[in-house]
Parts: C-alpha cells; structure tokens; sequence
C-alpha cells in the first residue's frame, strides 16, 4: 500500500481559456505553461515518487515529460478531467443566464445531474474514487498522479472521507500540488501548494 499519494495539477494551457470550462477539450501547455512544468522538475525530484500516473490529455502528457525524471509515465483514463459536453469552453456566468436550473442541480452537486452532452456527477465521481482506490493501492511508498483540477478535488474529498459536494472548498491552479499521507487507507492531507505561473516560469 502506499504511503503517500501526491496530486499535481497540469500546468497552464492557453490563457485564453481563463474563466471557460474546459474537460474534455485536449490543449497543449502554451510556452509560459511549458516553462512552469520545467521549473516544476527539482520539486518533484525531491518528492522521490516510485510509481507515476497521468491523464492522457495533452496538457497532463507534457506536464508529467517534465516532471517525472527517470520513471516511466503510465497513462490512465479514470485521470481524465469530467466532460463538460456541450457547455465545454463556456463560462460559469454565460450558463448560469442561459440554463440557471440545470446549474442549480451542478451546484447542488446533484449525482443524477448530467452535463447536456457530457459526463454525470456521479459518474465522473466513481471514476475518481476508482482512481484513488488504485493509486492508494500501489506497492511503491510515494505515488505521483500528474491530472486535472476537477479530478483532485474529488479525490481529495475521496481520501479525507468527505462529501463531494465539498470539493469547492480546494484551489487547484496550474501546477499545484496535494501531498496526501496515507494510513490504514485513509487520508490526511500533509500539503495544499499553489504556485504562480509566471514566477516558476521564471525562475
């Protein structure tokens, strides 16, 4: 079983997708976000993870080429950040106008509540505690998951034994890491870190 599970967050895709809702949408790391993912390199190496696992997205591909040194990045779908379906690269406030009452049940993290077009809460949440469960699994002591905002939050409500509906309270930017401990399968969380972009992309 492992012992420590360390969550960290892709770096920065586009600026131009600040404030849209983006899941299922593949981008590539933009070059201040490739710079962060460089910057990233001595931090992780420190962590001294056994076992590495990504997203398969673009953005989640590049991050962990970067940060996972001399281990061998294993790709797995249940990283994956949810799919917006149809509201993918549209803004809270756009769709809080357009389609309030479907908002009020995300909000409301109802399970039964599906994105039009896209993937359940309570799917998308089985998935995540899937992923926790395999990654709290692992026989190496120290486990890195190179994913998505949306993906850790979840799995951090997952680990410390608490609602989803919860995940609101964590903020996850680009490059952010949670350094969970893990004892006889439950979490403790041991570090929330947000870093800024343009300083690690500059030194």
């Amino acid at each position: 079983m492992a012992k420590r599970l360390i969550l960290l967050r892709h770096a920065r895709p586009s600026p131009a997708t600040a404030g849209k809702l983006i899941g299922s949408t593949d981008l590539p790391l933009d070059p201040a976000g490739l710079a962060q993912a460089r910057a990233m390199r001595s931090r992780m190496a420190k962590m001294e993870a056994g076992r590495c696992y990504a997203s398969p997205m673009t953005r989640c591909r590049q991050t962990a080429a970067e940060v996972a040194g001399d281990l061998a990045v294993e790709f797995y779908d249940d990283l994956r950040e949810i799919d917006f379906g149809r509201w993918e690269n549209r803004r809270f406030e756009e769709l809080a106008a357009a389609e309030p009452k479907l908002v009020d049940r995300w909000a409301a993290f109802d399970p039964e509540f599906a994105f039009p077009g896209g993937e359940s809460l309570g799917g998308f949440c089985r998935r995540v505690d899937a992923a926790a469960d395999r990654l709290a699994g692992e026989e190496s002591d120290t486990v890195l998951a190179v994913t998505h905002g949306g993906v850790i939050r979840a799995m951090l409500c997952r680990l410390l034994e608490l609602s989803p509906r919860q995940y609101v309270i964590f903020e996850v930017g680009y490059g952010g890491m949670a350094v969970v401990h893990l004892h006889d399968g439950r979490g403790v969380l041991a570090g929330l870190e947000n870093v800024d972009v343009e300083e690690a992309a500059h030194g």
